[in-house]
């Protein structure tokens, strides 16, 4: 399955452990992921708690409305596992990332695949 991106998603989050994230709070100026995501559909987030200095980066599957499960990490403040979170507010967004971002050798007008 592909993965679903959408511009200007932002969520925040009180969720606390390594399990789902409930996304709970609205962020102006942003879209809810329920605006651009159906149930099953992978995106690739990342979860930012500025206060504690935790991060999660990763592709997850939008499981239920406003439930963001967490499937795969590519990089996190938790030498790549997923982060145990406190339950203080914590950013979630959708992302680019580098693990599935593609670029374009423009010499060879070869499109490489970079990450896995």
């Amino acid at each position: 399955m592909s993965l679903k991106l959408g511009e200007r998603v932002k969520q925040t989050t009180t969720t606390s452990g390594t399990g789902d994230i409930t996304l709970t709070g609205s962020v102006t100026g942003f879209q809810d992921f329920s605006a651009v995501l159906s149930v099953g559909e992978k995106t690739t987030y990342s979860i930012v708690d500025n206060l504690a200095g935790e991060y999660e980066v990763g592709e997850g599957t939008y499981s239920a409305t406003d439930t963001l499960q967490r499937d795969r990490v590519y990089a996190s403040s938790n030498s790549g596992n997923k982060v145990d979170f406190s339950s203080s507010s914590k950013d979630v967004f959708i992302t680019y990332t580098a693990e599935n971002s593609v670029t374009f050798q423009q010499a060879s007008g070869l499109a490489i695949a970079l990450g896995g």
